[in-house]
């Protein structure tokens, strides 16, 4: 039997019955206003920090990536910081946002359950031990040359980590050729847990360089961000936001029980893996860039939710942009609120996602069942 803790509530017969769609014009109106949200978090996220640059400059050093000349003068450390600092770190703040945004969205579809997110199948949690597995005993098993594989090892030993444990929560929870998501949600707890456990353990073993480090992986951080890492995390995190959408309509079905949406065509254990796959990819690769960054992936989703309703056809999108939106403003907060220190983001959507987890429960605490 599939877990149904706390259901996403649906009106019966919604996912199948065009008369009971959501309004378009509020969906439009509501992706209309989440892409000029992007487009002022992106313009904030290039144009603020220490270094003063002005709008004109902005855009004369922008214009000049495409041979354009305008008759407006700036520094080369400006060009400089703008274009090899900023614009990498916001890219990769939108990559990272609409990975963790758009996998919470799915996995909350998929578990019938608003309070999952990307962390609870292990995926974080995994990347993170691996992660941590580098900067504690890199050295050991690998001797001088660890210095100069460092770079490249962490990232790869994250996205492994979170792999390793997916395919773990999987195998716990087939029975018979077929998913319980009630098994795989228990067992991503399991896996959590464990590796929770293990990456305490590494860091108590570690020394106090290596606790620096240690930060970025527990914490999250875009602060190291340059454009190898945004290409290595572009195919990754790119092809599971063009793919997840399609499994929209199979979500809104199986709202409705796996045996309706068998009914309406769909394979629920198909689907079901198919989701898994894509958002441990996204989330993987997300995390082997930037860390543990928590919330994106439960309050993106139920922001969108309120707003324009349960559909996946809107949420998913909505989602996307939403945590894209969400993880760059709060980048902008934690390398300006204390600069030139730079906060670790975790805080910062802690902060956000904190509250909002309360007020959420709290919401719901008069019905039972609330309507988020």
């Amino acid at each position: 039997m599939d877990a149904e803790v706390l259901p996403l509530p649906v009106k019966r017969g919604a996912a199948a019955d065009p008369a009971a769609r959501p309004s378009w014009t509020r969906s439009a109106l509501v992706m209309a206003a989440l892409w000029l949200g992007l487009a002022v978090v992106v313009l904030a996220g290039i144009a603020i920090g220490p270094a003063r640059i002005a709008p004109l400059q902005l855009a004369t050093i922008l214009a000049e990536q495409i041979g354009l000349a305008l008759p407006v003068e700036h520094t080369a450390s400006q060009a400089a910081i703008l274009m090899n600092i900023r614009l990498p770190r916001v890219a990769l703040g939108l990559l990272v946002g609409a990975a963790l945004g758009m996998g919470g969205a799915a996995l909350q579809g998929l578990f019938r359950n608003p309070l999952a997110d990307p962390g609870l199948l292990g995926i974080s949690s995994g990347a993170a031990l691996g992660a941590v597995a580098v900067i504690v005993l890199g050295t050991a098993w690998l001797g001088a040359a660890a210095a100069g594989m460092t770079a490249i090892l962490m990232p790869l030993a994250a996205f492994l980590g979170g792999l390793a444990a997916t395919v773990a929560v999987y195998a716990i929870s087939r029975r018979h050729g077929r998913i319980e998501r009630g098994a795989m949600l228990l067992a991503g707890v399991a896996v959590n847990a464990s590796a929770g456990s293990m990456t305490g353990l590494l860091v108590y073993l570690s020394d106090s360089e290596q606790l620096k480090s240690l930060t970025f992986w527990l914490m999250g951080s875009l602060g190291g961000a340059d454009w190898r890492a945004v290409w290595a995390a572009a195919p990754l995190t790119v092809l599971p936001l063009l793919l997840l959408p399609r499994l929209a309509r199979a979500l809104n079905a199986m709202l409705l029980g796996d045996a309706v949406a068998g009914h309406l065509g769909f394979d629920a254990n198909r689907v079901s893996r198919l989701a898994v796959i894509l958002v441990t990819a996204s989330v993987g690769a997300a995390v082997a860039v930037s860390g543990v960054i928590g919330f994106i992936g439960l309050v993106a989703p139920h922001l969108i939710r309120l707003i324009a309703g349960p559909d996946h056809r809107s949420v998913m999108p909505g989602a996307a942009l939403g945590g894209a939106i969400l993880l760059v403003g709060a980048d902008i907060f934690a390398r300006t609120v204390a600069a030139p220190a730079d906060l670790p983001i975790g805080v910062v959507t802690g902060a956000l996602g904190g509250p909002f987890f309360i007020w959420l429960l709290l919401r719901r605490a008069p019905h039972g069942r609330g309507s988020c």
